[in-house]
């Protein structure tokens, strides 16, 4: 008797520790994005006006806005998605629902891992022979595009077959029960089902996109253009290429500090409003469930 009791006593201290080190680290994320946001307020929010959000730098990108940085942003991002949430659903569906265990299949899923994990200069490169030399689109909104979706495709697809996999077995024998084939399973039932997962692929996969400098300087983003594009074979300007360049390449370094951090500002403001939208989106499908 004694021995059980002190077995629970045991039990419930482990799972103490274990939720204190869980709550512990969950707090340290969050007290380091708080310093963080804080931090570029205190030093960005000088720069933020109508004007720095609606008009194009001027005077070599020492005085003006950012609209074609925002505009290029969002292009990158919205076609990243466009081109890797398809394919990497698609991806996951094949993977966990028809593809056969086997040496072939594991050899896929170490691929897909070791994609996961190659530094985004490399996707650059990539993206700058293949689909800027090769394919002749040149260094344009498409390959930017094309370049950022292959980067993000390893997130959405481990994401999604999780997604997949949280799916209740049971769902799958219900369906095929009633006469629907396995096609008719996977879009009508295991699909629906597992949305909100896959939608938490894609917000990583945006969250990722917006933020990258290396794979865009490369594909897509120029050092100034004050045109907004108006097809997906126009260069433009990118909220990370631009910091960098006003960081690191500009005529007047320290007198555009504050352009600096205001542009980053910005940037994380549109990455979490992107975000906040998914996730937004995504607990509403999770109330209809």
């Amino acid at each position: 008797m004694n021995g059980s009791m002190s077995l629970t006593r045991r039990r419930k201290l482990t799972q103490a520790i274990m939720f204190g080190i869980f709550r512990l680290s969950a707090a340290i994320n969050g007290v380091a994005l708080l310093i963080i946001v804080y931090f570029l307020v205190a030093k960005g929010w000088r720069a933020i006006t109508w004007t720095f959000l609606t008009q194009p730098p001027i005077d070599c990108m020492t005085r003006g806005g950012i609209l074609p940085c925002i505009v290029g942003t969002l292009c990158l991002c919205i076609g990243a998605i466009l081109v890797a949430l398809p394919i990497g659903v698609a991806s996951a569906v094949y993977l966990h629902e028809y593809a056969g265990e086997g040496r072939i299949l594991r050899l896929i899923r170490f691929g897909i891992n070791n994609l996961a994990g190659i530094p985004s200069i490399i996707f650059g490169l990539f993206g700058l022979a293949f689909f800027v030399v090769w394919l002749d689109f040149g260094v344009s909104i498409l390959s930017g595009a094309l370049t950022l979706g292959a980067m993000t495709l390893p997130v959405i697809i481990g994401a999604s077959e999780e997604a997949l996999s949280a799916v209740p077995d049971t769902y799958r024998e219900a369906s095929l029960g009633l006469g629907a084939t396995k096609w008719q399973t996977v879009y009508r039932v295991v699909l629906p089902a597992a949305l909100p997962g896959i939608l938490t692929g894609a917000i990583l996969g945006v969250s990722r996109s917006a933020g990258e400098t290396a794979p865009i300087m490369f594909t897509a983003a120029v050092f100034y253009t004050p045109c907004l594009p108006t097809s997906v074979f126009d260069e433009i300007m990118a909220l990370p290429y631009h910091i960098y360049v006003l960081a690191t390449a500009g005529t007047e370094i320290e007198s555009t500090r504050h352009l600096q951090y205001g542009t980053a500002l910005v940037l994380i403001a549109l990455v979490l409003g992107l975000n906040l939208v998914a996730i937004i989106y995504r607990a509403r499908l999770q109330r209809r469930m």
